[in-house]
């Protein structure tokens, strides 16, 4: 029993001998089904009118599973009828990673192909009316690489992928003797799964002029059958692994519509131009951090209003001066740090209480431990905290700001109690 579907890719209409059933598991003498592996799906489609489900490589043979037991007995012959539009979906993605790849020779330095895969999926109504009962996904290409593939470095990827496919380079494959594939500097490998190491020829598929890997699977014959490829965008799936996924065909073209639509309407609320709006962000961009400049030193403006008004009803207890009050927009941190500024010659003890009473401040000249002034009061209001005996804070607080104030003034009394 042999597998053509690399071989022939064109073929999807073809006779068999049935060669053995199990239930609904069956084995042709030949087949042109491309089983599942190297990262590409199986193929679908029916055989003797019965649908299939799946195809895998077993033990040698290549099963077909059918959707239901087959009329059909061993030795007869059967029809096979291949999902055109899928197959066809599959060589284009197929092919159009080997160019990418081809791609990230030119880019890409220490290169390694670290593993491919096509996922495909049945398009959804206003793709289907829009471009026809086609078949829609993403494909993803893992390089093996010491260059960051930033966001230009993304978009030289999906130019010279397209450049490659307009140029219309004749795709060809071979089976060559393992020992020389191996040998070659220029073959691609997956360095994941080692494909087609293994025997004594290797299958070895060439775009003219731009790339060569040892591949199994089905491509089409050159590369302008690929159509428009579109860059999804990029992750991280492993150390030293950049994942690239992209779509080819129709999602190709309404993920490229979709943006370029995006893209207009941006640049009409900025009154610009798409050409233009890299620049109109840019000077949105200046305006914002001017503004959050401005917002900043506004804000440090009241809280330097705020503590010069509690400087004033400071509170005596025992030749000690207390601060004690509630302060707007700023967290843990920025409280301790405003009370620790506060602490003078004039004042001894700074406890600032957000005003929405979540978080709490404390610091001292060190007559007064910070830490157990947060003690008590996270002990009554909830929430926890801790810090240096002269600078501490607290969060998770129960109350409204009000009323952990008018405890902390109880503080130093009950403290000079003994409480």
């Amino acid at each position: 029993m042999t597998g053509t579907a690399a071989a022939e890719p064109t073929v999807t209409t073809f006779t068999s001998t049935v060669d053995r059933i199990d239930t609904t598991d069956v084995v042709l003498t030949e087949t042109y089904f491309y089983p599942e592996g190297g990262g590409q799906p199986a193929d679908r489609g029916t055989l003797g009118g019965v649908e299939v489900v799946d195809v895998q490589h077993r033990n040698g043979d290549i099963v077909h599973e059918l959707a239901d037991p087959p009329a059909f007995d061993s030795g007869e012959t059967v029809e096979g009828q291949i999902d055109t539009a899928f197959r066809t979906y599959c060589m284009r993605a197929h092919t159009a990673s080997h160019v990418l790849y081809g791609a990230g020779r030119r880019l890409l330095s220490d290169l390694g192909y670290g593993g491919f895969d096509i996922s495909a999926t049945v398009p959804d109504d206003d793709e289907a009316a829009a471009f026809g009962p086609a078949i829609s996904g993403k494909v993803r290409v893992d390089f093996e690489t010491t260059t960051e593939i930033d966001d230009e470095t993304l978009t030289e990827l999906e130019r010279l992928t397209n450049r490659a496919v307009w140029e219309s380079y004749d795709v060809t494959w071979e089976e060559i003797p393992r020992e020389e594939a191996l040998d070659r500097d220029d073959i691609a490998f997956n360095t994941k799964t080692e494909e087609g190491i293994e025997g004594e020829t290797v299958r070895v598929v060439t775009i003219e002029d731009w790339d060569v890997a040892a591949c199994g699977g089905t491509h089409v014959g050159n590369t302008r059958e690929i159509g428009p490829v579109t860059v999804l965008g990029r992750s991280n799936p492993g150390e030293g692994l950049t994942r690239v996924e992209f779509a080819v065909g129709p999602r190709a073209i309404r993920q490229r519509t979709t943006e370029h639509e995006r893209a207009m309407a941006a640049a009409k609320s900025l009154d610009t131009n798409v050409a233009e709006l890299p620049a109109a962000v840019d000077g949105l961009q200046s305006e914002c951090d001017d503004l959050r400049e401005t917002v900043t030193t506004l804000r440090e403006r009241l809280v330097d209003s705020r503590l010069a008004d509690l400087r004033d009803d400071a509170i005596e207890v025992d030749g000690r001066r207390w601060l004690i009050g509630t302060v707007t927009g700023l967290d843990a941190n920025g409280l301790a740090d405003r009370a620790e500024s506060a602490v003078d010659d004039d004042i001894d003890v700074a406890a600032l209480v957000d005003a929405d009473g979540q978080y709490l401040g404390v610091a001292t000249t060190g007559g007064i431990d910070a830490g157990e002034v947060i003690d008590r009061v996270t002990t009554e209001f909830g929430g926890g905290g801790g810090g240096r005996p002269t600078v501490a804070q607290g969060g998770g607080l129960d109350a409204d700001g009000d009323d952990i104030v008018a405890f902390l003034r109880d503080v130093p009394e009950a403290a000079d109690r003994g409480d």
